[in-house]
């Protein structure tokens, strides 16, 4: 196996200017010790010469211990007419006291021209000036070269000179960047293996992925003779984003055969993935691929029948070696094997021979016919087969239930009785809530405690809504998830109906009832 690709993460810079992504000083650095750990070469932490914020982080972070990474501070060359040693923020690069300094440079005559406002020949020397002067401090230099393909295309002869400029100054690196994500993985072939012909020093890659192209661009860099790539985890960053690491990383491993990252280290990726999530408040994203929760999820009854005999049948790699886990997904496309694999894992003992199983499908496809699903409800799908397996008597019974709205001067409140039966009891009570949903909640937890005092460190702690019928206007049929907690562990169930409140009643009684199960199973 080859180990001549090192890994440069930007996470911390280029993925904190995509929308929706603000991280403090305490999350760049708790997300840089994660990073370290994980086995990548160079971490970014950001660039000093914008904002106090970045400049904390390296005082901070020169204090700590890293066993893997490199820091980096990132910056450009020298203002035009500004003599290198008088530039400020060339200055505060240096201050950072980061062992790796990166800048960027123009390399498209477009930019160097309408942007910069400068004689092609200025841009020459401000590459030069920056790098030499870096270098004569001390550190290790990468030169990112913005726009590397647009300008290359544009000008090739020029684009060469920005790359030798920067490498006769003595840059350690030099980096071609898609910039503007628009270049395809064929032309960035192309134009690496030409640098490479050209340029002594080692190559880079840093991608965009505006044409949804990143990770192809740099996989085709590596094939090209890169050995240096960088990009963000999970892809954050303008725009659309960057080159996604989280691909990345095991396609270099497990299909060019490049240990760029230790193979058991990539039993953390899933982990790593949703850590960074976590850290900057973002949902994961169940279909991203190798890492999301839908990479190794089987539907389909032909599928999940082949992939439960063999698995390599529909899936392209073993998912624990990247931390991730196989899914069986029941629906109404569903088999028989999808039944039995999914109930044994509900923590049901059925024969694959039981007549129940058919039972068991046959009710599934009824009700996702009606909107019923059950991939983010598995707990009513618990209950389902527990009905059918078993034919229990129900814990409680809701006989009525009432909510209302009312005006109390400039506040709107709502209100829900609720009427339960348990064995010869009879529980009648009401509660007010925030909404008609809360209140309901709320009224029907009361009801239950009286015989169920379990049920108290319950609480509801998410509530979707879905529009199944959209023609059908206000009388349109609703799915309503509800997702529920007992303080240790999450369960989903589902109601469906023509009235929200009644959907939403059904998806409540299943996650009581589902609670009271567990809590019976415990015992």
């Amino acid at each position: 196996m080859k180990s001549n690709i090192e890994i440069y993460d930007t996470t911390l810079r280029d993925g904190t200017q995509g929308e929706s992504l603000n991280l403090s000083v305490s999350d760049k650095l708790r997300i840089a010790e994660k990073l370290d750990n994980f086995g990548i070469h160079y971490i970014e932490g950001g660039w000093p010469g914008s904002n106090p914020k970045d400049i904390e982080f390296f005082q901070i972070v020169k204090t700590r211990k890293l066993k893997n990474a490199r820091i980096a501070a990132f910056g450009s060359t020298r203002r035009k007419g500004v003599p290198v040693e008088q530039d400020q923020q060339v200055r505060l690069l240096l201050e950072s006291e980061t062992p790796v300094v990166t800048i960027f440079g123009k390399t498209w005559l477009l930019h160097v021209n309408q942007v910069l406002k400068t004689t092609p020949s200025e841009n020459l020397y401000m590459i030069a000036d920056t790098v030499r002067y870096l270098k004569q401090n001390g550190r290790f230099v990468v030169y990112d070269g913005e726009h590397s393909f647009d300008g290359y295309k544009d000008n090739p002869d020029y684009a060469l000179q920005t790359w030798l400029a920067a490498e006769e100054a003595g840059a350690d690196f030099i980096v071609l960047c898609d910039t503007n994500g628009g270049t395809l993985p064929s032309e960035v072939f192309k134009i690496i293996s030409e640098a490479r012909q050209k340029l002594k020093i080692p190559i880079g890659i840093h991608t965009h992925n505006d044409a949804g192209l990143a990770v192809a661009s740099a996989l085709a860099a590596v094939e090209a003779g890169a050995t240096h790539v960088q990009g963000t985890i999970n892809g954050y960053g303008e725009r659309t984003g960057n080159c996604n690491l989280i691909s990345v990383i095991p396609n270099l491993v497990f299909k060019m055969n490049i240990e760029c990252i230790k193979k058991e280290n990539l039993r953390g990726l899933k982990e790593l993935s949703q850590f960074i999530d976590e850290v900057a408040n973002l949902r994961h994203d169940p279909r991203q691929p190798w890492v999301g929760s839908a990479a190794f999820a089987h539907k389909g009854g032909m599928h999940v029948d082949a992939v439960l005999k063999s698995p390599r049948t529909f899936e392209h790699i073993d998912p624990e070696l990247i931390g991730n886990s196989r899914r069986i997904l029941v629906s109404d496309l569903s088999g028989k094997g999808n039944i039995l694999y999914k109930a044994q894992e509900l923590g049901f003992d059925i024969p694959a021979d039981s007549p129940e199983l058919k039972k068991i499908l046959s009710r599934i496809k009824e009700l996702e016919h009606e909107g019923y699903e059950f991939e983010a409800a598995e707990a009513s799908l618990a209950l389902l087969i527990t009905r059918v397996l078993y034919k229990k008597e129900l814990p409680f019974t809701i006989l009525a239930y009432h909510v209302s709205n009312r005006r109390d001067g400039e506040h709107s409140i709502c209100e829900a009785t609720i009427k339960v039966r348990v064995g010869g009891r009879i529980a009648h009570t009401v509660a007010e809530g925030d909404g008609p949903v809360n209140a309901l909640d709320g009224s029907l937890r009361t009801a239950l405690q009286s015989f169920y005092p379990e049920l108290e460190k319950v609480c509801l702690t998410d509530y979707k809504v879905r529009i199944l019928e959209g023609l059908s206007g206000t009388a349109a049929k609703t799915r309503v998830l509800v997702e529920t907690s007992d303080g240790n562990e999450e369960w989903g169930t589902v109601g469906v109906s023509t009235n929200i409140i009644e959907a939403s009643l059904q998806a409540l009684v299943d996650s009581m009832e589902y609670a009271l199960m567990c809590s019976h199973n415990e015992d």
